[in-house]
């Protein structure tokens, strides 16, 4: 763009144009990757498209060079003496880093919200994406289609209502909020943006104009995924970057005095009393767990922030007070013992009146135990429950293993990929050597604590857990070390690739004992992971698969439905697998199967939704 601008060209003063231009070719790029390229490339042909690429970006770039320099001086010139804007200062450069500090990180938040919170489908990551690159194209035009004036009207009566629902229980409505944040980032996005593309400065400064904004996204990125996991225990960047959004509209930018100070104290000290109050109103049960008084408190304080964001010297005093309310106020969001990681936030919470202690990872289940009975009295031994109940195909598969096995307890030998709450631990005898595979160490935290849960500290208080990638971990185990091996690493109901291809199958069954059982948990609500997991038998001449579907199962905590995908080197390991009333055996289907440099998500989602 700066070479361009000095091209002579009769739109060269003004070159911002051509950052929507290689915008729209990313967002048309980002769209192709999951439609097209990953469904009809691997990894090495998209990697020499790569370096064919960026060769010819090498040559155009040079190109592009000998023209600038081949220009005549005259011209070069006459286009320098156009240009005579002072320096940006540092206030100015400052607040160009904080509009694109939001946008970033925003992205990620919402991101991260909407597929662990409210929705974990996969490739819904795709839409924030093309909305963030959809706004640069969008601002950055030459005819902007929405006027920024507009935005910046509207922005508020947008932003506000969804920092809100964000303090609900949200993931009790469904897809309904989906669109509603998608739009709220939108808007967000759009408002910032735009803001970035009013204040920008003349092309003699336009290099410095895009460092800083790339060093905003850099830190906003920075601070979605590196700071937030061990600042926050849930998603509370979310919400804070839409109170942020909101400071940096238009007019909001006044000194703070000593009134707005004031002011702030004793709202903040109304707050706390009425928070107060309302917590006293829930000891005695007066109100429910997310009552309407809360509610009606963070939307008040919403709606002066709304109304009061063109009151100058108050802005502050409202933008900081939405901010706490956001990490203060009894809400959906800090509801549970709540930890995070870099792999998602998992929640402890009470269900069933107290009755029941279940882990969450976003909305799916991890793992539950049930610590009253249905009389109320307390459970004297936990009882794996949900997927891992005892007539499930899970536990059935480790009395399966035990019987084909013929060894005697003390050389029996299990592995699992994926603790969980550790329910799997209690289906163990005591002189069985069981070793558990996770790469989240809250996790392991959370099912070592007693006082969560019990399946560890009860069932194996010594229980043998190798942290790290199972794909690493496992591969140093002696050949044919297990008779019983469960693969169960998927988080939410995301999904873990490179434990679904064929050089997964190949180290899983280089552990097998000649006549051990593998069990593929392939449970997942947005795909169909059997033809996945059984097509992998295409490569492994001889591996026998059959599926469990556990039908019988009640729909509920203490036992869930659930399928599993069991694999052998021979009929005969498969034996008492085949002989259940649930399993059939599967032939490989003409499902191409995922490797290490292929994948296609889209076909299993299509398999799940259209195909079924």
């Amino acid at each position: 763009q700066m070479w361009f601008s000095r091209s002579g060209h009769h739109q060269a003063r003004d070159p911002y144009f051509l950052y929507a231009a290689s915008n729209a070719g990313s967002l048309i790029a980002l769209l192709s990757y999951p439609l097209l390229v990953e469904r009809w490339s691997g990894l090495a042909g998209q990697a020499t498209a790569w370096y064919a690429g960026y060769g010819l970006l090498v040559v155009l770039a040079v190109v592009c060079g000998i023209g600038v320099w081949r220009r005549p001086v005259a011209v070069q010139h006459a286009d320098d003496a156009v240009a005579g804007e002072a320096p940006p200062r540092w206030g100015r450069r400052l607040r160009w880093v904080a509009l694109a500090f939001v946008p970033s990180s925003l992205m990620l938040g919402v991101t991260t919200h909407i597929t662990t919170d409210i929705a974990p489908v996969p490739l819904l990551w795709v839409v924030p994406l093309a909305l963030y690159l959809l706004t640069f194209v969008l601002v950055f035009a030459r005819r902007p289609l929405i006027p920024h004036a507009w935005v910046v009207a509207a922005a508020p009566f947008v932003l506000a209502p969804v920092a809100v629902m964000t303090l609900q229980a949200e993931n009790s409505l469904g897809w309904a909020p989906v669109p509603l944040h998608l739009l709220m980032f939108f808007a967000a996005a759009l408002l910032c943006h735009g803001e970035l593309v009013a204040d920008r400065p003349a092309a003699e400064h336009l290099t410095e104009f895009y460092l800083w904004m790339s060093l905003g996204g850099v830190l906003g990125g920075i601070f979605a995924a590196l700071v937030s996991p061990q600042v926050f225990n849930a998603i509370y960047e979310f919400p804070l970057l839409l109170v942020l959004a909101m400071a940096l509209r238009p007019g909001m930018r006044n000194s703070v005095s000593a009134k707005d100070w004031r002011e702030l104290g004793a709202l903040a000290a109304a707050a706390l009393v009425v928070m107060a109050l309302v917590g006293l109103a829930g000891t005695y049960g007066l109100v429910r767990e997310t009552p309407l008084p809360r509610t009606l408190a963070v939307i008040g304080l919403a709606a002066l922030l709304v109304l009061r964001g063109r009151a100058a010297p108050n802005a502050f005093v409202y933008t900081a007070l939405m901010a706490a309310a956001v990490v203060l106020l009894p809400s959906s969001m800090n509801r549970g013992n709540a930890e995070r990681s870099f792999f998602g936030t998992h929640r402890v919470s009470l269900m069933e009146n107290g009755a029941v202690r279940v882990l969450l990872h976003g909305t799916t289940v991890h793992g539950a135990e049930r610590i009253k009975d249905r009389d109320g009295k307390p459970v004297a031994r936990p009882v794996p429950a949900t997927y891992y109940h005892p007539e499930g195909p899970m536990a059935r598969g480790v009395t399966a293993a035990r019987s084909i096995s013929g060894k005697p307890e003390t050389a029996f030998r299990a592995g699992i990929i994926g603790l969980g709450a550790g329910s799997m631990a209690c289906h163990a005898r005591t002189a069985e050597t069981w070793r558990f595979y996770e790469i989240d160490p809250v996790v392991v935290r959370i099912a070592r604590d007693p006082s969560r849960f019990t399946f560890l500290s009860r069932c194996r208080p010594d229980a043998d857990i190798v942290l790290g990638d199972a794909r690493l971990t496992l591969a140093k185990e002696k050949p044919q070390s297990f008779d019983y091996l469960v693969i169960d690493a998927f988080s939410s109901d995301s999904v873990p690739v490179h434990l679904l291809t064929r050089e997964a199958m190949q180290l899983y069954v280089d552990k097998l004992a000649p006549r051990g059982i593998l069990a593929m948990h392939v449970s997942n609500r947005h795909l169909d992971l059997i033809e996945v997991a059984t097509s992998l038998t295409k490569a492994h001449p001889g591996l026998v698969a059959a599926v469990v579907d556990d039908k019988a199962a009640k729909r509920g905590l203490d036992a869930a439905r659930s399928h599993v995908v069991f694999f052998a080197r021979s009929r005969e390991a498969l034996a008492p697998v085949l002989a259940w009333h649930d399993a059939r055996a599967v032939a490989a289907p003409r499902t191409q199967p995922w490797t290490d440099d292929y994948s296609d998500i889209l076909s299993a989602l299509w398999a799940k939704y259209v195909r079924r």
